[in-house]
């Protein structure tokens, strides 16, 4: 609204002063988005993100802004603390200006290095749990689906019951988890 406001003309004073806002803020706002990629505006647009995080992710490159994105939609935190240490974790090399050296106050350099290393494999190891879930999710819902068929036939119940109790109760448990998850 207030963008649209201000792209057919309407001054930045006069708009400052019918919101009883500074105009410092409605600049700052016109300019939130200024060196954030595309995709990861797209990943953001419908979450409550604070203005900081967004100063945050201007720090990183493109491709690490999309990561960065991904990994706060996956965790469901968009605060500027958890940008801050994504930005932290984050190799020189995926910094937006590669040359400027990154500060983070009280984290020696030995420590920013075993950040960046754990941060890059709990990324990987996320990404592979992420690509598997799907499958896996899915051969345990067939797995259920054949376990109660199994255990609505008599027969099998009653060859389990004598032979294999503690088989038979587990397949139990497995179907009532079924059924409280419906």
């Amino acid at each position: 609204m207030i963008l649209k406001a201000l792209e057919r003309g309407v001054p930045e004073e006069r708009l400052a002063k019918a919101l009883n806002v500074n105009v410092a803020n409605i600049r700052t706002k016109q300019r939130l988005l200024d060196g954030i990629c595309p995709e990861a505006v797209e990943l953001l647009k419908d979450k409550h993100v604070p203005i900081n995080t967004f100063r945050e992710l201007k720090r990183l490159a493109p491709m690490r802004q999309v990561e960065a994105s991904e990994l706060m939609v996956a965790m469901n935190r968009y605060t500027i603390n958890y940008a801050r240490s994504l930005v932290a974790a984050t190799p020189q090399d995926q910094l937006a200006d590669p040359e400027k050296p990154k500060l983070v106050r009280g984290l020696t350099e030995e420590q920013i290095a075993l950040m960046e290393r754990e941060s890059g494999n709990l990324e990987r190891e996320f990404k592979m749990a992420e690509q598997s879930y799907g499958a896996d999710h899915l051969d345990l819902v067939l797995t259920k689906g054949y376990l109660g068929k199994l255990l609505a036939n008599a027969r099998v119940v009653r060859y389990l019951a004598q032979n294999h109790q503690e088989i038979l109760a587990e397949f139990q448990r497995l179907v009532e988890l079924k059924a409280q998850a419906a």
